[in-house]
């Protein structure tokens, strides 16, 4: 006997694969696992299932699973109804599987059922671990406590460009009847599937970029059956939003329960009509405040005119005794001022005359003082002319000689034939120079 004696076909190996599958696990199975991958073709669904391990997130066991159209519209549309999700991946579900050996497509698990409760349940715990750490964090309330503009009117729209609801939204506010004016800007999205967190954090970051230039952010889906909104259920999706620095606004359209999105946006409504009917209220609300306050302003002017109104005609009443009082008292204070500046004025004039007085005395006894001295001064000039007398010189035997009415003081002055007088103590002379 060789080593190939017993030898056998991969059909025959295959077969006898499939016969000790089905009569040793005969099922079925209830089986806990990941969705990582889900895909339908021609009514069937097939899946990829993978359990992570729990500390390193590192996948330990991979196996595929197919539901049968007949079983898979029953299924798909049970879960949809408990849930109000679809399947996607990335959730866990909890199957109930018969294994399945076929010699030609290999191993796989037969979908029969799938628990939606098991699923909720992580669902909730995956929401409830985000939103214990952004309370941890005490991020949870922050885009809650931002106070939406009295008029919201530039909105920042992250959506669908493509989607009914987005298109709904932008017409019902352009169609409001109080004809309030809106400007949208739209942010482009994918708003189900693999894609929402990434794409809408993508447009959060766009938004911030130009934050001043809106007064909010609306982020909206609709139209058609719900789909997948796991990706509105995310960590990092939340950190965005509870730090942006404009209120949010969601209506995303969950039919039973409120995503953490919805927790942590300031606004949340279900449906992009209700987010437009929203700020069209709000601008209602804003303008019958101003209505409000405008007649509280015109009560409250035609109160004090009242007021005024009544003071006058109590004042008009009182004036003619006021004034006669008032006019007693100011005369009173008429005649104290007037007597007080005769009073003054007399004083003053007493003061100025005993002041004229001894300017008086001082004066005259200036004045006799310069007569004297002016006096004495006259003397002593008089003395001293009468010392420098001529006719006192020529008494004492001195002469004068003149020529042309001049005092001859040099003999080198006269030339012969000039005519000279000497003028003596008596009398004078006559010459002619030789």
């Amino acid at each position: 006997m060789t080593a190939h004696d017993n030898k056998m076909t991969l059909l025959q190996l295959n077969s006898l694969v499939r016969q000790v599958v089905e009569t040793s696990m005969k099922g079925p199975y209830w089986v806990e696992a990941e969705l990582s991958g889900i895909n339908e073709r021609g009514g069937h669904c097939y899946m990829e299932l993978i359990e992570k391990d729990e500390y390193s997130n590192t996948p330990v066991a991979k196996a595929s699973a197919i539901c049968w159209r007949n079983k898979w519209y029953l299924v798909k549309n049970h879960f949809l109804r408990e849930t109000g999700k679809l399947l996607a991946t990335g959730m866990k579900v909890l199957l109930m599987v018969t294994p399945q050996f076929h010699e030609n497509y290999g191993f796989s698990w037969l979908v029969a059922d799938i628990d939606p409760a098991f699923t909720m349940g992580d669902m909730l715990l995956k929401r409830q671990r985000i939103i214990a750490q952004l309370k941890k964090e005490g991020m949870f309330d922050a885009n809650r406590e931002l106070v939406l503009p009295l008029f919201t009117q530039r909105i920042a729209v992250i959506s669908s460009e493509t989607a009914a609801g987005y298109g709904d939204f932008c017409n019902h506010l352009a169609e409001n009847e109080n004809h309030y004016v809106f400007k949208t800007t739209l942010f482009a999205a994918v708003m189900q599937g693999e894609l929402v967190e990434q794409t809408v954090i993508e447009a959060l970051n766009a938004i911030n970029q130009r934050y001043e230039e809106f007064d909010c952010v609306v982020i909206t889906r609709g139209g058609g059956a719900t789909s997948d909104l796991s990706g509105f259920d995310t960590y990092d999706l939340a950190c965005n939003v509870v730090n942006f620095p404009l209120p949010i606004i969601t209506a995303i359209g969950h039919d039973r329960d409120e995503s953490v999105l919805d927790m942590v946006s300031n606004v949340r409504v279900k449906t992009p009509t209700a987010a437009a009917a929203f700020l069209i209220d709000r601008l209602q609300q804003v303008e019958r405040r101003i209505d409000n306050a405008g007649q509280r302003i015109a009560t409250v002017v035609e109160a004090r005119m009242e007021r005024e109104r009544m003071r006058m005609k109590q004042l008009a009443v009182r004036i003619p005794t006021l004034f006669a009082v008032v006019r007693t008292v100011q005369n009173a204070k008429l005649d104290a001022l007037k007597q007080r500046a005769n009073n003054a004025i007399k004083a003053k004039v007493e003061r100025e005359r005993g002041m004229v007085d001894q300017k008086e005395v001082r004066l005259d006894n200036a004045v006799k003082l310069k007569m004297n001295n002016e006096q004495h001064r006259l003397q002593m000039l008089e003395q001293r002319m009468e010392a420098v007398n001529p006719q006192r010189i020529l008494q004492r035997g001195y002469s004068i000689t003149w020529k042309d009415g001049k005092a001859v003081r040099n003999a080198n002055e006269l030339r012969k034939g000039d005519c000279i007088v000497t003028r003596l103590s008596e009398g004078s002379v006559a010459s002619i120079v030789e």
